[in-house]
Parts: C-alpha cells; sequence; structure tokens
C-alpha cells in the first residue's frame, strides 16, 4: 500500500489519502515526570540504517532528524492542500517521526493527548482493555490515515491505547500546532469537521454491526471501512493484513475469522491469499457488512 515518492502536494478537495513512507523530527517539548519514568522501562536498539525502533511509550526526545520523506508525507496529505506556505512550513518545521516494532505501544490510554498522530507506514489499533483485562479494539489504522484530533480538540486524556499491529512509522503534529492551524487556516478548520463527522459515523456503524451483525458482517464492516475516503482512503484492492490481524481488528478469535473469511470469499467478495486478502467487491462488501441491518 505504498506509492512512488514525490512531493507535490494534493488537489484541494478531500479524497483519497497517499501513502509515502518518511522520518522527520523537530525540537521536542520538556519531558514529563511520566515520560521520565516510563523511559526507565523503554526498550530500545538501533538498526544500521541509523533509525531508533521504539518497543515503549512514546518519548519525543527520541525523534528523528527531520527528512525530505516524512515533508511529502505531509503535503500528500489532504489536508495540507490549502495551507499557506507559512502555515506548511510550520507543520514540516514542528512535526516529527518514530519507529515502532510490531506490538510496542505507541500511546497508552490516559497518557495526554498531546500530539495529532499520522501513519506513515505500516498499520496501528487503536483499543482499550478494560479493569478484568478484556481488550476490544474501536478501529484499525492503515498508512496515509491521520487521527486523535477528538482527544486533542476535548483537551483531556486519550480515552484509548495505540498499538502497532506491525512495524510502523508513526508521524506526530504538537497540541499547538494542531490548535494553530484550526485557528489559522480554514480549510484545515474544514477538514476537521469532515473528519470527526466521518469518525461519528464510522463509530456508529460499528457499534451497530457488533451487537446485530453475524461474525462474517464484522469482518466485512472492518475491511470495508479501510476504504472509507475521508478517514482512511486506501486504494489498494490488495490488503497486507494476516487473518490474525482482520481478528484484532474485528474483535474475533482467529479461527472464528477465518471462518469468516471463508464465508466471504465463498460469496465472490474477496480472495484470501498468503499474508493478505485481495477485495473483488467493494461495493457487495459493504452490503454485506449491512445484511441484517
Amino acid at each position: 500500500m505504498r506509492i512512488a515518492s514525490g512531493c507535490t502536494r494534493p488537489s484541494t478537495d478531500v479524497g483519497p489519502r497517499h501513502q509515502v513512507l518518511g522520518r522527520t523530527s523537530a525540537a521536542a517539548p520538556d519531558r514529563t515526570f511520566e515520560q521520565i519514568s516510563a523511559d526507565r522501562v523503554i526498550r530500545q536498539h538501533r538498526p544500521a540504517n541509523g533509525y531508533t525502533r521504539a518497543s515503549g511509550p512514546f518519548e519525543p526526545n527520541l525523534a528523528m532528524p527531520l527528512s525530505v520523506e516524512l515533508q511529502c508525507f505531509i503535503s500528500r496529505s489532504a489536508w495540507s492542500a490549502n495551507l499557506t506556505q507559512e502555515q506548511l512550513a510550520r507543520v514540516q518545521k514542528d512535526a516529527f517521526q518514530r519507529s515502532y516494532s510490531a506490538g510496542a505501544l505507541v500511546c497508552h490510554r490516559g497518557a495526554p493527548a498531546d500530539h495529532w498522530i499520522g501513519v506513515i507506514e505500516g498499520l496501528v489499533k487503536v483499543d482499550t482493555v478494560s479493569k478484568g483485562g478484556r481488550a476490544t479494539t474501536f478501529a484499525g489504522v492503515p498508512a496515509g490515515s491521520w487521527f486523535g484530533e477528538g482527544a486533542l480538540l476535548k483537551d483531556e486524556p486519550r480515552p484509548y491505547s495505540v498499538v502497532a499491529l506491525r512495524d510502523s512509522e508513526v508521524a506526530f503534529i504538537p497540541h499547538s500546532t494542531f490548535e494553530w492551524l484550526l485557528e489559522n487556516s480554514h480549510s484545515f478548520s474544514r477538514f476537521v469537521i469532515d473528519q470527526l463527522n466521518a469518525r461519528c459515523g464510522y463509530y456508529v456503524g460499528l457499534v451497530g454491526n457488533l451487537r446485530l451483525q453475524k461474525a462474517s458482517a464484522r469482518v466485512a464492516f472492518c475491511l470495508a471501512e479501510l476504504f472509507n475516503p475521508q478517514l482512511f482512503g486506501v486504494t489498494d484492492l490488495t490488503l497486507g493484513l494476516s487473518q490474525e490481524e482482520i481478528g484484532r481488528l474485528s474483535g474475533l478469535s482467529r479461527q472464528n475469522t477465518n471462518r469468516a473469511l471463508r464465508e466471504l470469499a465463498d460469496a465472490g467478495l474477496l480472495a484470501i491469499e498468503y499474508g493478505s486478502v485481495r477485495i473483488l467487491d467493494l461495493t457487495g462488501l459493504r452490503d454485506f457488512a449491512h445484511s441484517e441491518d
């Protein structure tokens, strides 16, 4: 789900997100007591390519040097289309990037919502775990997507955790920069309003799907929503998702996920391939997801 590099800015309409690998950084804010304490339990290693891959909670002081790749990722994001040169320059100055191994915690529930988050490469999930240990996944967020604006606008602790489902490159834009864009860019404010509206619709659909639909419809919903042009905008009909990853996104066991995928394949809606799923009929998949509404 990658596209060729190149730093052209998108058109003014809010369409599908493009996905570009990138890495960057800017000056980090002072560390909080919580971050200093968390640093004691973070395991880090530095690969041969010189980029740090995190295996613990977010730590801004470990951000990477500014890179052309992340500037391209920002410029290709739909919300940047109508920014002025001054506005775009501030975003590129303040944004930074980190690498996360599969299973690593990007943000933990209850942490301050200090950044808007973008997925440059890979796949992350937004989830929570009850006091009794029961976990639930709210959404899978593929490359090319931005999320977390709700917690920033409410200025409250993040009500969910963010976990990398596979090795991922993640971008961060500080809260202060996000608020500055809201105040100074009409087009950015319009994008955020549309984003919140689409996200509200997604969660209404998700709750209804979990309560009313059978397992195969739940899987169909989670796969079809990855093609939501406002929220995610995946355009490659071959999704590099394992059955285990699809199960996590759907809230199903691997065994039930396997049965659900085979039912969808028998219906001619998708093809199961090694380590991936190829969508054959996206419209049919969306209809199947709401078959019992």
